[in-house]
This record gives structure tokens, sequence and C-alpha cells, in this order.
């Protein structure tokens, strides 16, 4: 593949760092403070999900978040973390490239009807797919220092 500058696995790698500082950012601009002691992150997610179109969508909020609410806000919290660490350190990247898709998938049915915040859930998704399917991990990774997922 012919590049200006960089090959097409330094592009990558370039891609996948790029997205790991996107999910960094969604965790450091997060108000832990509220998230965990006031939960108004998963208060926000309850009121868009009981008025949410799809019954699945309230029936699963239900049955999966609304009995430990504190257990969800830090899981979310603390998985946007680690996918940022892992994407931009390169360390078991598939895993976290589908753990990030699933995520943002997941973010973007919740949100389906307010397409505000839907760009950069596509955007991140659609990365994560070129990401995972390109091997984006060969190249500036720990992954690859480790010979994993060769």
């Amino acid at each position: 593949m012919q590049t200006i500058w960089l090959g097409g696995a330094e592009w990558l790698a370039v891609l996948r760092i790029g997205l790991g500082l996107w999910w960094l950012e969604s965790w450091r601009h997060k108000d832990r403070k509220g998230w965990f002691e006031r939960g108004t992150g998963i208060a926000w997610a309850a009121d868009i999900a009981g008025k949410h179109r799809w019954g699945v969508v309230r029936t699963g909020f239900r049955r999966v978040v609304e009995p430990r609410p504190k257990l969800i806000a830090y899981v979310v919290v603390y998985a946007e973390l680690a996918l940022g660490l892992g994407l931009v350190t390169g360390f078991l990247t598939p895993i976290a490239l589908v753990a990030g898709l699933l995520l943002n998938l997941l973010y973007l049915v919740l949100m389906i009807h307010d397409w505000a915040e839907q760009g950069q859930n596509a955007m991140m998704a659609l990365i994560s797919l070129v990401a995972l399917f390109a091997m984006a991990w060969q190249t500036w990774s720990l992954d690859a220092a480790f010979g994993l997922f060769l």
C-alpha cells in the first residue's frame, strides 16, 4: 500500500491510538463524583430509557441497570478508561476494539432518538470495525511486542 509519510500499518496504529485518546477524553470529562455519589449518569440514562420508543430498551434497563445503578456507573466509567488505555498502548487490542464497539452500539441504541450524540458513536464504532478487521495491533503496540494475536 502506497501512502504519504507512514505506511499502511502505521496509519492503522495512528487510527487505533486516536480512538484510544477519544475514549480517554470521554473518561476524563465525566463528572465521576456525580456518577458515583449522586448517580447522575445512571439517572440521565434511566430518563432516556424510560421514554425510549423500543420496549426492549425500557425492559432491559429495568432488569439490568436499575437493580444495580452504582455498579453499572463504575462499569461504564472505568470501561471507558480501560478501553482508552488498551487502545493507546495496544494491549489486548482486539478485546478492547470489540468491547468499545459494543459500548458504542449500546450508546447508539439508547440514544437512537437523539442524533446530537450519534455522530460520535457512529464514528467510534466505524473506527473500531476498521481497526479490528485490519488488525491494527500489529504496529506500535504491546500486543506486537509480546507476540499476542498474531
